[in-house]
């Protein structure tokens, strides 16, 4: 499992999730979070796939891509204990 965070890197939550990944990588450095800036091509494709319409998001995926939970809106960030189990290495 991992987690994909899609946002926009100029706007005005770039910083506010950037403190929340960063957070997050502190208390668990070995999670496999990505982040996306959908303003880019692979940011981009990946919100067209998982139909995301608002940001920052945050998606929580099986490793064959399949959703598990999805946040969108800076007003629906989860909790860093929400997102811990789907980011942290389970093999």
């Amino acid at each position: 499992m991992k987690v994909l965070v899609l946002y926009k890197e100029k706007s005005e939550h770039r910083q506010t999730v950037e403190e929340f990944i960063r957070e997050f990588k502190n208390l668990h450095p070995s999670s496999k979070v990505e982040m996306l800036d959908v303003d880019h091509r692979e940011g981009m494709a990946m919100s067209s796939l998982y139909d995301v319409t608002r940001y920052p998001s945050i998606l929580a995926l099986r490793d064959d891509g399949t959703i598990l939970q999805v946040w969108q809106g800076d007003d629906d960030l989860p909790r860093i204990d929400d997102i811990s189990y789907y980011a942290l290495d389970q093999g």
